[in-house]
Order: C-alpha cells, then structure tokens, then sequence
C-alpha cells in the first residue's frame, strides 16, 4: 500500500541497533556442533530453547535452539531439528558468498586459530590480506562458511573509506541500471563488473 511523504513523515524514527544479537542457522547435529563451536573455536555454550511448536509461526516442527556466546555479547544459535540432515545450500550462488565473520583482535590469533583447526582436520584458506584487515576460512560440521577476521586499519583510514561508500554503491546502481537496460535488449548476457578493482594483486588462478 503506498504511503504519502507526510505520513512517512510523522514515523518515530528507527531504533538505535546496538549489536548483532544473534544469528541462526540449521544444524546437522548438536553435539556435533557444540564440539566445533566449544571445544575447537572456544565460544561457549550459553543457552538452550526446545520447543515442539515454533513461536513465530505456529507450525509444528520440534527443534532444539542453541546458542555460542560471542566475548561482546551476542550470540551464533542453532536449530538441530532432529532430521540429522545439513540445509542445502543455494543453487544459485557460489560457496564463498554466504558466510559469517567474526572478529578477533590479532593476526596472531589468526594464525593459532588455524593451527587449531588444522589440527582438528579442519582444512583453512588463508591467511589472506584485504588490505584493511587479514582473514583465514573455513567450514563448520554444517557447511556453513565462517571467516576470523583481524582488522589492521585504524579509525581514521576507516572514516576515510566510509567517506566515499555511498558515492561508490551509488556509481555501481547507475551502472546496473544501464546494464539491465542492454541486457533486456539482448545487448549483454554477462554479468555487470565494477569499475574500479580494488584487489588487482589477485588474478584468475590465484591464491
């Protein structure tokens, strides 16, 4: 239903978001996933909801709820449905696009992380260099992608960079309007690029 610039006008304005509270994903199996979170990555087991019915929706579907508190507060939760099966991931996207990150506060934790995953057999990617911050990836027991993040930019370079992310995003639209346009013209079929390649030390092939 439209809304008119007056109405949108007199709204309360949007709640402040702290933090992320938590983010929630299937499970194969609990213990499986406790073992990986708790004993592997050393976020510890924090709270447990188990119910037969779902409270948003109503529908019938028995599940147990976990959650991993995170050193800020929030939490990575979990549903073991008790079907002892993965979700699937999507069809239509790559592995590497949905992930979580998590922050630590050092590339030597990077790097002790990942001996221990190792060690564990788990295989990593990385330690990989995004200029603004290093990172290492990996898979939990669910094929849900995760990634350890250490920022090495200060405060100020990140204003810098915020500086101009909306100016940026809005180039990019202007272009997918454009690309849209020729596409539905039959002009193009291959995917939009950027403009501008901020990783140019990566090439096809590379690490």
């Amino acid at each position: 239903m439209a809304t008119d610039a007056q109405t949108l006008s007199q709204l309360p304005p949007p709640a402040l978001i702290q933090q992320l509270h938590h983010y929630a994903y299937k499970a194969r199996d609990a213990e499986e996933t406790r073992h990986f979170y708790e004993d592997i990555l050393g976020l510890p087991l924090y709270h447990i909801i188990q119910s037969d019915y779902v409270p948003s929706t109503g529908e019938y579907c028995p599940y147990t709820h976990f959650f991993f508190r995170l050193q800020d507060g929030s939490f990575i939760a979990f549903f073991d449905l008790g079907d002892d099966v993965k979700a699937e991931p999507s069809p239509n996207t790559p592995l590497w696009v949905n992930h979580i990150a998590f922050r630590v506060d050092t590339v030597q934790e990077l790097e002790n992380t990942k001996a221990r995953l190792q060690a564990h057999g788990v295989e990593v990617l990385g330690v990989t260099d995004h200029h603004i911050f290093k990172s290492i990836y990996f898979f939990d027991p669910n094929g849900i992608r995760l990634e350890l993040s250490a920022q090495l930019a200060d405060a100020q370079q990140m204003a810098r960079e915020s500086g101009t992310a909306h100016a940026r995003l809005q180039a990019w639209t202007e272009r997918k309007a454009q690309w849209r346009q020729e596409r539905a013209q039959g002009k193009v079929a291959a995917p939009l690029k950027p403009e501008q390649n901020d990783r140019p030390e990566f090439v096809p092939g590379g690490a």
